[in-house]
Order: structure tokens, then C-alpha cells, then sequence
């Protein structure tokens, strides 16, 4: 199995081709907005991405980009945002979307409300940036595919651990074709932890698949070429978690043409070990964001051998000398601040997305067959929920 660009941009999605806006749509004024020096940015919501994330990214980023505006519940963020970021503040978020020199709107509310107002963003004539999850199911993200279209709006999904350096290198050396068919490829994203915030309840669309998942589930549909497929298996529990959503999930992906992919996502898991471990033919791969080792042998190099079908002499077994080639990989300086690293390279793409026309790397139909998965598992392994109390209003 090869994988063709490091993005999988070549590939084709579930229901064809990936589809890029035009560069005239992209570079498009709307409702008075700028079509040249930075994108005038609007936030919706400055908890941990909001501010840490994508805030911090633009700060840093003064000539393609600037925060106009931010919107949040708390008086709190919207104050500090005043302060820090020097932008206009706005309690309710549809005043920040009726504005008319805003280019982008990142979308980083809580979850459950990421499909809706993510289509209103959209038809206020904003182009729009997504937290994960984009959606929990396939029918929402339908509906924001729809709603960009009808708005000529770029929508780019924030699945940035696709620029994941450790992860890129893996499509590498697995599109290198060194390690032969990739047969099966484990991917475990555990830890130990005890939780007990909103991302903990199924109200809110909390748990570890929707919260953590859409990034590994995301690199898994990639490494099968965006075509859905099969959950084999799956399991979704509760361990340390103080909410009713799952801490505890496995999956097992399966297609023909693809190499079976073993997903864990668990927070009971003391003793983590590497996040990726690829299995192929000819050798294989292992290691995670700290630094990868792989290992292979060359067939036209190895002993020549063929099927026996009588006994072997003696008590023996089939042993030959293999030899193999070692070689490593470590993260450079930029690389090991892998959040900064992962938002400079999905914010540098999309300023050319939206200021020169260039395709999408990260298309919403490609994560449209990451929430399949997602949507599948939910409903295989439906969990009891605690009755909704609704979210805090703030101040």
C-alpha cells in the first residue's frame, strides 16, 4: 500500500475527487472584506484553542494575519482578550458574524455547537476554520459542505496533526515502498489521566473519540486513502472518567485495498510506549513524536528460497540470515514544539488558500470519512447518559 502525497490530497475521497474552490472564490471580497495585506480574523471562543492554539498562532503571524474581533460567553476571556490581543469583544457571537470586514472565522466553540455554527458563519459570507470534531455525523458534515458551497465560501477543517512531523515522515517511508505492503499499522494515542470537565460529557460531544480522536482517526483514513471503511471491531468504556462519554476506545478499520489499521484511544493506560508501529512485508516501522526507527531487508538481496512441502531434516525450523538496513529519524528544533509546528503549517497553506486560489490540503470531504468512523463507533457502542444541564451562559 502506497500512499501518494504526504497529505493524501491525490487520493481520491469516498465520493470521488477531492474538490478545491477556485482561486477566483478564494480571493473573492464579500461583504466588504480584504483581499490583500492580512486576513482580518474573528474567534469564536478563547478557552484552550481558542487562545492557545490558534490566538497564539496568529500573534505570531502579524503580516498574513490579524484578530479583529473574538467572541465569548465568559467576561473573563473577553477581557483579557481586550488586554492581550488588542481586538473587539464580543459576548454573543452572531455580532461578530454580522461584521463586514471580517475575512475568516475560526470556529472554536465547544463541540456540540461546531456543525451549526459553522454553517452560519459560512452564510454570513465568511470563509470558515473548524475545531475538531467538524462533525459526529456524516449528515452534518453534508451540511456544511452544502452551506460552503452555496456561500462560495472556503471551509478548511483544523485537522492539523496531518502536518505532524512524525507522521508525515511515516508517509514517507511507507510511500518509499522500503518496508514493502503494509500489512497492519497500530496507532495508539493512551496516557494515564483522570477528567472531569465538559469534554467528559456526551452532552457536549465530549469523550476521548470525539476530542482526541478526530486527529488519529483522521491520519488512519488517511494511511487507507480516504475511502470508508470497515469498523471491525470496537470497544467504547468508561475508566477514570467523572463524565458519562468514553476515556477508554478501540477500533479495529479493515478494507481490501488498505492495510488494517488497530486504533487505540485510552486513558488508563500507564504505560503508553509508541503511538505508531507499522507492519509490512519487507520490515517495519515504530515510534511517535520523540523520534521514529525503521528497519528492511531487500528481497532481490535476500537468500532465495521456495516452498517445501516434505519434512525438514532433523527437528528443524525455517531459519535463513536476513540483512537489514536501520535508519532513524529525530524531530528538528521547529519540529519539537509540534503544536506551533503543526498551526504554521496549516495557517501558511490556507494564506494561499484564501489569498492565491491554491486547492485545499485538508478537504471536508476527506473528514467526512473520518466522521463515518466516528459515527459508526457511537453507534456500535452506545454508552448510558446523565441527564443535560444545559451550558453556562457566563457573563
Amino acid at each position: 500500500m502506497a500512499v501518494k502525497g504526504p497529505l493524501g490530497t491525490k487520493k481520491k475521497a469516498a465520493s470521488g475527487k477531492p474538490r478545491a474552490t477556485s482561486a477566483k472564490r478564494g480571493g473573492r471580497s464579500v461583504r466588504g472584506a480584504t483581499t490583500a495585506g492580512p486576513i482580518r480574523v474573528g474567534i469564536l471562543g478563547q478557552g484552550r484553542s481558542g487562545l492557545d492554539i490558534h490566538a497564539r498562532f496568529f500573534t505570531q503571524s502579524p503580516r498574513n494575519y490579524r484578530i479583529a474581533a473574538i467572541s465569548d460567553l465568559l467576561r473573563e476571556r473577553r477581557t483579557r482578550a481586550e488586554s492581550e490581543l488588542g481586538c473587539d469583544t464580543y459576548r454573543d457571537y452572531r455580532q461578530l458574524l454580522a461584521r463586514d470586514d471580517i475575512d475568516l472565522v475560526v470556529n472554536s466553540l465547544p463541540s456540540h455547537l461546531h456543525p451549526t455554527v459553522t454553517a452560519e458563519a459560512l452564510g454570513a459570507g465568511h470563509h470558515v476554520v473548524c475545531e475538531k470534531p467538524l462533525a459526529w455525523k456524516v449528515a452534518d458534515v453534508d451540511r456544511v459542505i452544502d452551506a460552503a458551497r452555496a456561500a462560495r465560501r472556503i471551509l478548511a477543517p483544523f485537522q492539523q496533526s496531518r502536518y505532524s512531523p512524525d507522521f508525515q515522515k511515516i508517509l514517507q517511508v511507507i510511500d518509499s515502498g522500503v518496508l514493502g505492503e503494509i500489512v497492519q499499522i497500530k496507532i495508539s494515542a493512551n496516557g494515564f489521566a483522570r477528567r472531569w470537565d465538559w469534554q467528559t460529557l456526551q452532552e457536549f460531544r465530549g469523550g476521548n473519540l470525539l476530542n482526541t480522536g478526530p486527529h488519529f482517526v483522521d491520519q488512519a483514513v488517511c494511511l487507507m486513502g480516504f475511502r470508508q471503511p470497515k469498523v471491525a471491531f470496537c470497544h467504547m468504556g468508561r475508566a477514570n472518567t467523572y463524565g458519562d462519554a468514553e476515556d477508554d476506545f478501540r477500533a479495529i478499520l479493515q478494507r481490501r485495498d488498505a492495510p488494517t489499521i488497530d486504533l487505540e484511544i485510552s486513558s488508563c493506560c500507564a504505560y503508553s510506549g509508541d503511538t505508531y508501529i507499522v507492519n509490512g512485508t519487507h520490515g517495519g516501522l515504530s515510534g511517535g513524536g520523540g523520534g521514529l526507527r525503521w528497519r528492511y531487508f531487500d528481497p532481490k538481496k535476500a537468500p532465495g528460497q521456495k516452498l517445501i512441502r516434505a519434512p525438514l531434516p532433523g527437528p528443524s525450523y525455517c531459519r535463513e540470515k536476513l540483512t537489514f538496513t536501520e535508519r532513524t529519524w529525530s524531530p528538528n528544533e521547529a519540529q519539537r514544539d509540534r503544536f506551533s509546528f503543526m498551526s504554521k503549517r496549516f495557517y501558511d497553506h490556507l494564506f494561499k488558500v484564501l489569498r492565491k486560489g491554491a486547492p485545499l490540503d485538508i478537504t471536508p470531504r476527506q473528514v467526512r470519512v473520518q466522521v463515518g468512523v466516528m459515527e459508526e463507533c457511537h453507534r456500535r457502542c452506545p454508552l448510558p447518559k446523565l441527564p443535560p444541564r444545559g451550558w453556562r451562559k457566563g457573563g
